[in-house]
């Protein structure tokens, strides 16, 4: 969504079943104003997923929720205008599951709370989108990263050392 040359993108991703303990997966998102990040969070599932489509689907319907917040806000300061939320994922089977309104029966048990992602895709106000994994800005808040892709990362998302 633009106005006057400001875009408001988002990012989401998700580990798969990364704590060893609960088997929960790790969600997160982060999203930029032009190239600037202005919200971003790190959170551990409430859930236990049975795939990885799963885990990003979920963590898909978190950064909806927080991209509606965000872009009502911004309209609401008169920063940005648009219809929809633009959201990036790199899983093709939860923007397809997002996409489709048939229920599947490998999604069957999905809990209908995170359905609300493919509510707002089939009303328009949010526009998933596919990125490649190595475009996906949000994997520094789902899983540890090696050295040289880290410091991809931190330079893609603003972060600058204070050394």
């Amino acid at each position: 969504m633009k106005r006057g040359g400001l875009e408001l993108i988002g990012y989401c991703d998700s580990d798969y079943g990364g704590d060893a303990v609960e088997r929960k997966s790790t969600s997160g998102y982060i999203y930029f104003l032009n190239k600037a990040p202005v919200s971003w969070c790190s959170k551990k599932q409430t859930i236990v997923v049975l795939s990885s489509y799963e885990a990003e689907y979920v963590a898909g319907c978190y950064a909806a929720c927080q991209g509606i917040w965000l872009k009502e806000l911004l309209a609401e300061l008169k920063v940005i205008s648009g219809n929809f939320v633009q959201v990036r994922m790199d899983n093709t089977s939860a923007v397809n599951l997002a996409r489709n309104p048939v229920s599947h029966g490998r999604s069957k048990h999905i809990e209908v709370k995170y359905h609300f992602l493919r509510d707002m895709v089939n009303k328009g106000r949010v526009e998933l989108s596919y990125c490649k994994s190595e475009e996906q800005w949000a994997d520094l808040f789902t899983k540890s990263v090696a050295g040289d892709r880290f410091e991809v990362l931190k330079q893609e998302i603003g972060v600058v050392s204070l050394r």
